[in-house]
């Protein structure tokens, strides 16, 4: 639960404070007419990302076990591709999100009322489908047969909205850029585990060999319906007898991207050289002065 509830507040948080920089930046500029389309764009974004979630959820349902397994498998592994340039993009523009909404919004101030329903659609609408797919598949992965996951997304959903709305009023004040360096770290390590359950998954549909080729088997130590086991099974969905496809790619994966992540230069920077956390703080928090 505690790892959907991770992806509900990192995902939900980007979105939030994009949506917080957009109508700050309006009522600040006194464009408070320029508001409703904003909002319909917004309100047009969340409901594509709904409607994205529930095509994946019922749809599915419609299909054999081997073609549910090969959609699983596959948009698991989408999902995790999308995530993983998602926290890297994050990281890398944070300290420029502001400015580069801001900008976008004076363009399509210029425009008229259908480019600013287009700039919220796509600013928030990009964030949803990733939210969706990364949801979705998160927990069908780590899902126990209970609503755990699913209200583990939602709370942390709930957990970001009220966030941005404190950081819009100026109440609450963090340093965003270690916040999402800490929470991506965390959520790679999530879409690892998403990342070898696909794989499974591809197996189970013999799309890809091996399914019987176990790499241990430590089910009689770890019990999968124990309280630990379901920790281990929610937070980093851990499974007792993985096939050697799928610990190969968990460690092919978790290892060169955390460390690519966390390095101080390099691809994370975006530039070459990345800024101290104090320093990208001190532009990240910038959104909670807004109101």
């Amino acid at each position: 639960m505690f790892a959907n509830y991770l992806i509900g507040l990192r995902e939900g948080l980007e979105a939030s404070l994009v949506v917080c920089i957009l109508i700050a930046y309006l009522v600040k500029t006194d464009r408070r007419d320029a508001l409703k389309p904003i909002w319909i764009g917004i309100g047009v974004a969340v409901g594509l990302a709904l409607g994205f979630g529930c095509v994946l959820e019922f749809g599915s349902q419609e299909l054999t076990f081997e073609a549910q397994e090969a959609l699983g498998g596959s948009l698991s592994i989408i999902a995790v591709g999308l995530v993983t340039w998602m926290v890297f993009w994050m990281r890398r523009t944070a300290r420029h999100l502001k400015s580069e909404l801001h900008g976008k919004l004076d363009a399509a101030l210029r425009m008229g009322t259908g480019a600013l329903v287009a700039t919220a659609f796509l600013a928030v609408g990009r964030e949803g489908l990733e939210t969706a797919l990364f949801v979705w598949a998160s927990v069908r992965a780590s899902s126990d047969g209970t609503q755990g996951p699913l209200i583990g997304v939602l709370l942390g959903i709930l957990t970001a909205v009220v966030l941005g709305w404190l950081f819009y009023r100026g109440a609450l004040r963090i340093n965003l850029s270690r916040f999402f360096t800490w929470t991506g770290g965390m959520l790679v390590v999530v879409a690892a585990g998403v990342l070898a359950y696909g794989f499974h998954d591809l197996q189970e549909a013999d799309f890809l060999p091996g399914l019987t080729d176990k790499a241990f088997d430590i089910s009689d130590t770890v019990d999968p319906s124990s309280w630990y086991g379901t920790l281990l099974k929610g937070i980093f969905n851990f499974q007792p007898d993985p096939t050697v496809l799928q610990v190969t790619v968990w460690l092919l994966y978790l290892i060169p991207t955390l460390a690519l992540f966390l390095a101080p230069v390099g691809f994370a920077s975006g530039k070459g050289k990345v800024k101290g956390p104090d320093e990208q703080g001190s532009r990240g928090s910038e959104p909670s002065r807004a109101g």
